[in-house]
């Protein structure tokens, strides 16, 4: 089964001064299925990795997508359409695309884990699929 990461565990996984980076590394190394995250996520991660830990380190983190260490998806244009009624859905949360994408890649992989730190918004939103995210690393 997949494990779906956001944007902010991609970027703890590169920035080893970061507090969840330990925690991150260890879901990541005691993963046995693939490591499947969003064109958005990587976008939001890349952006933070270049202008935060360099160009070194962006460099490691486009080598571990070349390489295929993770899978990153596109969204389709009905996924698209499902993320906005979601985010209307919940508007209180104020959820941007790339949050609604991990949901979306989360049916499209049928898998329920999820990396993140942003608990606030993924313990909130429930799995299109039904039941409830398990959030790693909080749920480990």
């Amino acid at each position: 089964m997949a494990l779906v990461l956001d944007g902010g565990a991609l970027y703890a996984q590169a920035d080893r001064s970061d507090p969840g980076h330990r925690a991150v590394v260890e879901v990541l190394t005691a993963e046995r299925g693939p490591l499947a995250t969003t064109e958005l996520a990587v976008a939001e991660a890349d952006y933070l990795i270049l202008h935060r830990l360099g160009v070194d380190v962006e460099f490691a983190f486009l080598e571990d997508l070349a390489s295929g260490t993770f899978v990153v998806e596109c969204l389709t244009r009905g996924e698209l359409r499902t993320a906005l009624e979601r985010a209307r859905r919940h508007r209180d949360l104020a959820l941007g695309l790339v949050d609604v994408s991990l949901v979306l890649l989360a049916r499209r992989l049928r898998t329920r884990r999820l990396v993140t730190f942003d608990e606030r918004a993924l313990r909130t939103l429930t799995p299109l699929q039904g039941g409830s995210f398990v959030l790693l690393p909080a749920d480990v």
